[in-house]
């Protein structure tokens, strides 16, 4: 199928491994030259290399995504380059800084840090670039949010910035004038995917007949997924073929989720 989306500008947040950076190179193998960012600068130098040999474009910049001057720099630094912004891919996130213990137990501060890293940067890159989005009359904006974003379960911490990042995309997407000027607003709540430095790999190399059993209790294939399944699914979003998905939260997790 021919997604129709060659020499479109995408932006990848956390895209130096993992679910961010198979959705960067599926949309550099779709046509797209790709902007990447993420805090450890050899994954990006890796990535930006598989990029280049797919003969794309590719713009590599380490930065927080908590940190609202240097995505500021980042979007900048594309705009001059490349122009305005066709594909934002909101995949910056995580739960794993937190410590396992009680949500009464848990500081304002590491709360705020889960809402920053997974809400909070989605909101920002969004804010920056809708905008451009609008002048060119057309647009993908996409989150990856989490099976937990949909259903109870998981660190709430974690559960509630994800939820929260379902319902920015459903609320965006409701909005008529960027609709109206040819943006799209999506989410995906992937379940346990395996990715290669990720906490189910951890836990995999840690106790490797713990962790089958629970994918063999839990997962209805049988297997996580991989990165790569999640990416599929976001080329898709990002065509024109997909013009009629809007405000949709699309679970990639193998029937992992209970919820309808």
């Amino acid at each position: 199928m021919n997604l129709g989306i060659t020499n479109k500008k995408a932006i990848v947040t956390g895209s130096g491994r993992g679910i961010g950076k198979a959705i960067a190179i599926a949309l550099a193998r779709e046509g797209c030259d790709v902007a990447i960012c993420s805090r450890t600068e050899s994954d990006l130098a890796q990535v930006k290399k598989e990029i280049e040999e797919l003969g794309k474009k590719v713009i590599a910049i380490q930065l927080d995504v908590c940190n609202y001057s240097e995505i500021n720099k980042f979007v900048n630094k594309i705009q001059s380059q490349w122009g305005e912004t066709d594909i934002l891919i909101n995949n910056a996130g995580s739960g794993e800084t937190q410590p396992n213990t009680l949500p009464h137990e848990l500081s304002d501060e590491l709360w705020l840090e889960s809402i920053n890293l997974n809400l909070l940067a989605a909101i920002r890159f969004s804010n920056l670039l809708i905008p451009g989005m609008r002048i060119k009359k057309w647009g993908r904006v996409i989150t990856i949010a989490s099976r937990n974003g949909k259903e109870a379960g998981g660190k709430p911490w974690y559960t509630i910035s994800k939820a929260a990042e379902i319902s920015l995309m459903k609320t965006l997407s409701m909005n008529f004038e960027y609709v109206r000027d040819g943006i799209t607003f999506n989410s995906i709540a992937p379940g346990v995917v395996l990715t290669e430095k990720g906490s189910w790999s951890r836990f995999k190399q840690k106790e490797p007949e713990k962790f089958q059993k629970r994918i063999n209790e839990t997962l209805p294939l049988g297997r996580p997924g991989l990165p790569d399944e999640v990416a599929n699914v976001v080329a898709f979003l990002c065509s024109y073929q997909a013009c009629f998905l809007n405000g949709a939260c699309i679970p990639v997790d193998g029937g992992e989720s209970k919820s309808y």
